[in-house]
C-alpha cells in the first residue's frame, strides 16, 4: 500500500469515528451536503493557515508559526480527501485526475493561457 492509499484508509477510519459513513452509497442530496460541509470546514482551515503567517503588514507583533501552518495544511488535506471520498474517488482516482489536470495546466502555461477554454478539462 502506498502512502496516498494509507491516507485514504486513515481518513475513512476518522470519518467513521465522526459519524460519516458509506460515502459510495450517498444520494446526490447527501453528497451535496457533505461537499458543502467539507468546503466550509476548509474555508475555516484556510483562515487558520493565514493566521499562522504574519499577513498584517501594519502589525509588528505577529510571528510566523510554521509548525501551526503545517498542522493547518494537514487539516485541509483531511477535508480534501473526504471530498474525494464523497465523490467516490480512490487514491488512484485522485492521482489520475491530478496528473491529467497537471498536464492541462502545463499546456495552458506553455500557450500563455490567454483564453479561458473550459473544454480542455472535459475529458478529465
Amino acid at each position: 500500500m502506498d502512502k496516498l492509499d494509507k491516507i485514504f484508509e486513515m481518513q475513512t477510519i476518522l470519518n467513521d469515528r465522526t459519524g460519516v459513513h458509506n460515502f459510495p452509497d450517498l444520494g446526490d442530496g447527501e453528497k451535496i451536503k457533505w461537499i458543502l460541509n467539507y468546503a466550509r470546514a476548509m474555508q475555516q482551515e484556510i483562515a487558520e493557515l493565514v493566521d499562522s503567517v504574519p499577513w498584517k503588514w501594519w502589525a509588528k507583533y505577529q510571528k510566523f508559526d510554521e509548525q501551526n501552518a503545517r498542522v493547518e495544511l494537514i487539516d485541509l488535506l483531511h477535508f480534501i480527501i473526504s471530498i474525494a471520498q464523497v465523490l467516490g474517488m480512490s487514491a488512484d482516482d485522485l492521482y489520475d485526475v491530478y496528473r491529467k489536470k497537471h498536464l492541462v495546466n502545463m499546456r495552458r502555461q506553455e500557450s500563455g493561457y490567454t483564453v479561458k477554454d473550459s473544454s480542455d478539462t472535459r475529458d478529465i
